[in-house]
């Protein structure tokens, strides 16, 4: 792993608590791999499963899934939280898998191969993929924002402004935008089938509570939590207050809608 983060028990278990599950992406990803595989299949991968949110959604989909990750605290919170008869999971950096060579159908890795050496999980990816098994990586972007009524454009304004207050705090592996770290993904990628998709947009209902604890597992925020704890409370805390002021509420329970725009790439070995 080029970089090893969300370890401790703490921010693992926000992680789980907090994070959005992409089940409207993985079901538009099964329907495209239906064309290119027989489903259900015998084997996936998830690398970088994280607490498994992810993971047990492709378990419909396969007799076997196994998730990997190199963090105990995360792997500990989807073994509790994310039971599933065919669902295991694995410690072990992405790069380096305990899977036989051609024995796997679907690699997969969901918000989490932005964190990998990249070069060097393709080729393991490939390694471990049988001929005609597909590997599949999506994400999302740190511009996901908050939907209520007809102030949505004002709430993403501060949506934008708490992002631009990370961005100091984003560490230099992710360079300045995680979506280009996708699309050169892709291209490293040798496969000649593969395909780039994005702008799926997937609603969660939130409080605007909930809504900063998510940014608080980002990790620029976690970074700057480190660095000056005081700051990075008082952000959070002026974020949050801004948008109760436009929704006009007093509670931070009050729920809005959060939006947040997944894109991912599927490739096929020949």
């Amino acid at each position: 792993m080029a970089v090893r983060l969300f370890e401790d028990k703490d921010h693992a278990a926000k992680y789980l608590k907090y994070r959005v599950t992409p089940n409207e992406v993985v079901s538009e990803i099964m329907g495209l791999l239906k064309k290119r595989m027989p489903l259900p299949g015998k084997l996936a991968v998830d690398v970088g499963c994280g607490s498994g949110q992810g993971t047990v959604l492709l378990a419909p989909y396969f007799t076997q899934v196994i998730g990997t990750d190199i963090s105990p605290a995360q792997l500990e919170n989807a073994q509790v939280n994310q039971k599933c008869d065919n669902v295991s999971y694995r410690q072990c950096p992405a790069e380096e898998l305990p899977l036989e060579s051609g024995s796997v159908d679907l690699v997969t890795s969901m918000t989490a191969a932005h964190w990998f050496d990249r070069p060097r999980f393709l080729e393991e990816a490939g390694r471990v993929l049988r001929g005609g098994g597909c590997l599949v990586l999506l994400s999302y972007a740190m511009d996901m924002y908050l939907e209520y009524g007809d102030v949505t454009e004002k709430l993403k304004q501060v949506c934008k402004e708490c992002y631009t207050a990370l961005i100091p705090y984003r560490n230099p592996h992710l360079g300045s935008e995680t979506i280009q770290i996708y699309k050169d993904m892709l291209d490293l990628c040798p496969y000649p089938d593969k395909e780039w998709h994005e702008g799926l947009d997937v609603r969660k209902t939130i409080t605007v509570n909930g809504y900063i604890s998510l940014v608080q597992t980002f990790s620029p925020y976690r970074t700057w939590m480190e660095t000056n704890l005081q700051e990075a409370e008082e952000m959070s805390n002026r974020i949050r207050n801004k948008l109760l002021d436009i929704l006009q509420v007093s509670s931070p329970e009050t729920e809005v809608t959060l939006v947040t725009k997944y894109f991912y790439w599927i490739a096929c070995k020949p």
